[in-house]
């Protein structure tokens, strides 16, 4: 398990500094971009590993933190249920396109209505959830890195969403906040 929890640490080192790459050189970034490359690929293939084994983590290392009791189950289901349900709203109020961060039209309805990033709230929402349940310091950590990439992102898309979307994106930006 050390050389897979290795391998997502290294992901997740790689998203966070993608993210912090595209803030600081807005003009240079690598996500989003206009249509599907290399650095496209690679960020996903990236996030998808993460993704991927964070749950054999949760399982793996199941019940071996410090909070043992099972009333941590009764903070984790409303989080964990919660932030999938966010998470599902503004995956379908985007469309798969938007959300692969391709450029398919601007979004201002459903759950966007009341954040600009339902999908990452909800994920870190969800996230915070299993972690609670999972009761685990693998788990802590890895569910912390990626969460924290996800509260960078939207800072590292929003130069990209004014310049796709100008005036609407602003306005926008302007009356809705960026989580809550």
């Amino acid at each position: 398990m050390n050389a897979l929890v290795s391998a997502n640490l290294l992901a997740q080192a790689l998203l966070f500094f993608g993210a912090v790459w595209c803030i600081a050189f807005p003009t240079r970034r690598i996500y989003p971009m206009a249509g599907k490359n290399g650095w496209y690929y690679a960020m996903w293939a990236l996030f998808y590993f993460v993704l991927l084994t964070n749950p054999i983590f949760v399982v793996l290392d199941w019940n071996t933190g410090v909070w043992a009791s099972p009333l941590r189950y009764w903070v984790a289901a409303p989080l964990a249920l919660t932030g999938a349900l966010l998470f599902g709203a503004g995956f379908t109020s985007l469309g798969m396109r938007n959300t692969s961060g391709l450029r398919d039209g601007f979004v201002a309805r459903g759950p966007y209505l009341l954040t600009r990033n339902p999908q990452y709230l909800g994920d870190i929402l969800m996230f915070a959830g299993v972690t609670i349940a999972a009761n685990s310091g693998v788990v802590l950590v890895t569910h912390a890195l990626i969460s924290l990439t996800f509260v960078l992102a939207p800072f590292a898309e929003e130069p990209w969403l004014d310049a796709q979307y100008g005036e609407a994106y602003v306005a926008y930006r302007h009356d809705v906040p960026r989580f809550l």
